[in-house]
């Protein structure tokens, strides 16, 4: 049997994080079984414990997933000639969020309670997404408020953690939608 190259390894990894992210979505993090992401990713059990040990493995996978792809486009509004003012960067991110995303995020942040993997990733991941629009917030304080790099960083963290509250919320928010209210 041919060997998987490391793009090939990728790619599946992808496809499997992406039916573990519907599943989660539809059914929850805890009545999702391997059987389930099997049925819905098309592939074998053999298939996803190759690419991942566990559920939790999968979770911890979904979580950085979607941090990593909120990552790049912030990195674009902070590359911008005018990155957005903190009021336009909340209306971005609101405006660009996934309900499926943000049911899965409630998920996980209520597995975080109660295990310690999951509650590090968690907080990992809040602790980059306010270091992310730091960034921005600083970005936007440099580039069109021309403030000088150091006074505005420091400017910046205030603003970005209120941005970060604000956005979070609205994940609740999205999460506790259910998916018919979503259409609405």
């Amino acid at each position: 049997m041919p060997r998987l190259t490391d793009a090939r390894k990728e790619l599946r990894r992808t496809q499997i994080a992406e039916a573990a992210m519907r599943c989660f979505s539809r059914s929850g993090l805890e009545r999702t079984s391997i059987a389930d992401i099997t049925a819905e990713s098309g592939l074998s059990p053999g298939s996803i414990y190759t690419h991942y040990r566990s559920k939790a493995e999968l979770v911890q996978a979904a979580a950085r997933r979607a941090l990593s792809e909120r990552a790049a486009v912030i990195d674009e509004w902070v590359a911008s000639d005018a990155p957005p003012d903190p009021d336009e960067l909340l209306a971005r991110l609101v405006a660009s969020k996934d309900p499926a995303a943000a049911r899965v995020a409630v998920q996980t942040w209520g597995e975080a309670t109660t295990d310690p993997a999951i509650r590090a990733i968690v907080v990992d991941m809040i602790e980059r997404t306010r270091a992310m629009l730091r960034d921005c917030v600083t970005a936007w304080l440099v580039k069109v408020e021309h403030e000088k790099p150091a006074a505005a960083r420091e400017r910046a963290k205030p603003i970005a953690e209120r941005v970060s509250a604000l956005y979070l919320a609205q994940l609740l928010a999205a999460g506790l939608q259910s998916p018919t209210e979503e259409t609405i």
